[in-house]
């Protein structure tokens, strides 16, 4: 029988396997062979990402896949880039796939993030490789930038498809309550970049976890759902630091990237469950309801939101310019036979 008692099992334990008791913890990353030794559940990615892992030697194979498939789709070069595109997002999913038993993350193109027929023809572009490469759609989350309109894209394809959605690039309530009124499955609040703004445009340079201000916004939107009886759930995003995550321990899930994760298992300090149910019903936030009018003020009376929001579409549609540009470069090299 063992002798060691509790607490010091608990000294013993790392600070992630502690934290996957009271929350799922999901990998955020493109580079599949950095999450093994994490045992995440699910794992998100976003354009950044997935050009950043296309650029490792060790991703090549997929990238070349990815390039044949768009020239053999035919059309013009627009056609075989974005066919090429969506091949290359959805081979690094289904490599993903292969290492966590749950969920992956795919983006719609944040350059459709104001168009919300074109995102949800996307979507179903990207649901369709999947299933073609034998992976049901409740295995995908397909990401969605939190407008208006990818607000609405969401509800549409949860409601006539069963295309379950993570919306993304998250920053204020009324981005969360829209969401939650239009019952996606998931939204990913963004903490770190909350806290950037805050850095970066008032006096307070550092936050203990606690005051940082992207917790604070992530437990108010969790408190809310909760306490309202939300299906949507929520999960923290962007973190800088493991103080944020720890201080989101109790949230639904938290995605998480291969730095932080590293830190994490290393760390033996005791992590207590900060969000829950319990706690969320006790607190005191009004129900309200967002139509289009409303939701709009209301996001735009958020300064740091808007220009999160803007800046975060137009930093992922930049990073899918440069990865079309790397496609169609090495495009090139395969049509003259280098």
């Amino acid at each position: 029988m063992s002798t060691v008692s509790p607490d010091k099992r608990r000294k013993m334990e790392s600070a992630l396997n502690q934290l996957k008791k009271h929350t799922v913890v999901v990998a955020d990353t493109g580079d599949f062979n950095a999450i093994d030794e994490y045992k995440p559940q699910d794992a998100t990615t976003n354009p950044s990402l997935i050009l950043a892992a296309a650029k490792m030697p060790a991703y090549q194979h997929l990238l070349d896949q990815a390039i044949k498939y768009g020239i053999a789709k035919g059309g013009t070069e627009d056609d075989q880039v974005a066919n090429t595109m969506d091949k290359l997002f959805v081979s690094f999913g289904l490599e993903i796939l292969k290492k966590v038993p749950g969920r992956v993350s795919t983006e719609v193109d944040a350059r459709l993030s104001f168009d919300k027929e074109e995102m949800v023809a996307k979507a179903l572009k990207l649901i369709a490789l999947y299933e073609e490469a034998g992976i049901s759609k409740e295995r995908v989350l397909i990401k969605l930038s939190s407008t208006w309109e990818g607000i609405q894209a969401g509800k549409e394809l949860e409601e006539k498809h069963g295309v379950h959605c993570n919306m993304t690039l998250l920053f204020s309530f009324a981005q969360a309550v829209a969401c939650a009124e239009a019952k996606v499955t998931l939204i990913s609040p963004f903490v770190g970049r909350i806290f950037d703004w805050y850095k970066e445009n008032t006096d307070r340079k550092s936050f203990e976890p606690h005051e940082d201000p992207g917790v604070i916004s992530v437990t108010k939107i969790y408190n809310y759902y909760k306490k309202f009886g939300y299906s949507t759930v929520v999960m923290g995003a962007s973190f800088r630091n493991t103080g944020e995550v720890k201080a989101l321990a109790g949230c639904d899930l938290l995605t998480i990237s291969p730095g932080l994760l590293a830190e994490l298992s290393q760390d033996h300090s005791t992590v207590t469950e900060m969000l829950s149910v319990e706690k969320a019903k006790a607190c005191d936030l009004e129900k309200v309801h967002l139509d289009e009018k409303t939701y709009r003020w209301e996001h735009n009376e958020d300064r740091m939101a808007v220009e999160k929001l803007s800046d975060g579409i137009r930093k992922f549609a930049a990073d899918a310019i440069k990865l079309e540009t790397m496609i169609k470069e090495k495009m090139l090299n395969v049509k003259n036979g280098q």
